[in-house]
């Protein structure tokens, strides 16, 4: 029975989490998986729940975290080639760049015969200067060429890693869209919108746009809430911000709403009915969707957004910037209204157009399910990995 080690930076809230947890739950029985991973930020939620409730019992290295740190990084490297001395993988597969770069280097060095890794994103702009940027673009093009394939999660993510970047050969690489069990998005959708709706103190007609995710530079809420301030003022409509999520920036991007004089509350309305909540994060994500109307995202950069599989999952209309591989996870004009990075008026104007107009918005939430629920289930995530463990299997041997 082949062996696969698959090994994932840490278990936060996210897609990487989520793929990581169903590839080594569903695949079938001709495969024994052993996962691994390192340590979650002190900033981000744990996701060891995803693991859990699917009867996992990942395997923890404690010196591999996030930030590069010698003293952290050389023991989890160490750590990960004793597993694999021990366990005697017939395939390594990392998620992420920590355990990308360790990962592989370790299987490299130990003769494992097939080499995986699956970007979930990059880092290859909007996140460090030039030089720092150029360090991480060698190193993966070294790790590249030590892998036997390279999978991308969308076609943009393709030719952004293989034309745009140049770490692979287009040949070398393979394209996996991210699986997730979607079906919780669409049960007892009209009990929890009104459990979430009382909760956070919105009445009926008020008009709930959420944004969800890390409060990291990225994620370029700053630009979100200048949009929001502009949206105040051109609507005569009830309007409320729910900030789902937590982070590094969370301090900055409070005191930005109250330079833009945009009343926050923390965690609920109960008490303060204020135009914009922090909520921290959710970990019943899809009482939240429930709740919502509009879901937002303002991005300089992503790989595979689960924030909007999970929204059109629920039956949620989308604005958003158009970056990354966000055009092959929504349905630009039937799903989701989109602008370039940076445009704060057509960001405006996308929201405006759904907050104004009750039937434009409930059109295109009807139109969102059907597509997230056929191209992201995890069945075909779990089918199409793996196809490709048994061609790669078979070249080998």
């Amino acid at each position: 029975m082949p062996k696969v080690l698959r090994i994932i930076n840490r278990l936060n809230l996210g897609g990487p989490t989520y793929n990581a947890s169903y590839l080594s739950k569903y695949l079938s029985s001709d495969y024994e998986t052993l996962l691994v991973a390192g340590m979650k930020d002190e900033s981000e939620a744990s996701s060891e729940f995803i693991a859990k409730n699917l009867g996992l019992e990942p395997v923890y290295i404690e010196k591999m975290h996030r930030a590069i740190n010698p003293f952290n990084d050389i023991p989890a490297y160490r750590a990960i080639r004793k597993i694999i001395r021990e366990y005697k993988p017939d395939i390594v597969h990392t998620h992420a760049a920590k355990a990308g770069a360790l990962g592989r280097i370790a299987a490299h060095r130990e003769g494992v015969p097939v080499i995986l890794h699956t970007f979930h994103g990059h880092v290859f702009h909007s996140y460090f200067n030039p030089l720092k940027t150029k360090v991480f673009l060698s190193l993966e093009r070294y790790l590249a060429s030590i892998s036997t394939r390279i999978i991308t999660i969308s076609r943009q993510q393709q030719k952004e890693i293989c034309e745009d970047f140049n770490i692979c050969p287009v040949e070398k690489s393979v394209v996996i869209p991210l699986g997730f069990d979607l079906s919780r998005f669409q049960e007892n959708i009209d009990e929890k919108r009104k459990d979430f709706r009382a909760h956070y103190a919105l009445a009926e007609d008020e008009i709930a746009i959420g944004i969800v995710g890390r409060l990291v530079p990225v994620k370029n809420h700053a630009f979100f809430f200048r949009a929001v301030k502009k949206l105040l003022k051109q609507s005569n409509k009830k309007v409320r911000i729910i900030i789902i999520g937590d982070g590094e920036l969370r301090a900055e991007l409070q005191h930005l709403c109250t330079e833009l004089e945009l009343n926050y509350a923390l965690k609920d309305f109960s008490e303060n009915k204020s135009p914009v909540v922090f909520t921290g994060w959710i970990k019943n994500i899809d009482w939240a969707y429930a709740g919502l109307d509009i879901v937002a995202l303002s991005s300089f950069n992503e790989g595979t957004p689960v924030s909007l599989i999970e929204a059109q999952a629920a039956n949620k209309a989308i604005v958003s910037t158009a970056v990354g591989g966000i055009r092959d996870v929504v349905k630009e004009g039937t799903s989701a209204l989109l602008s370039p990075s940076g445009d704060e008026n057509q960001f405006v104007e996308n929201l405006l157009k759904l907050v104004e107009d009750d039937a434009l918005r409930m059109k295109m939430s009807k139109n969102s399910a059907a597509h997230a629920l056929n191209k992201f289930n995890y069945k075909r995530l779990v089918s199409d990995t793996e196809n490709l463990y048994n061609q790669l299997l078979n070249i080998k041997s």
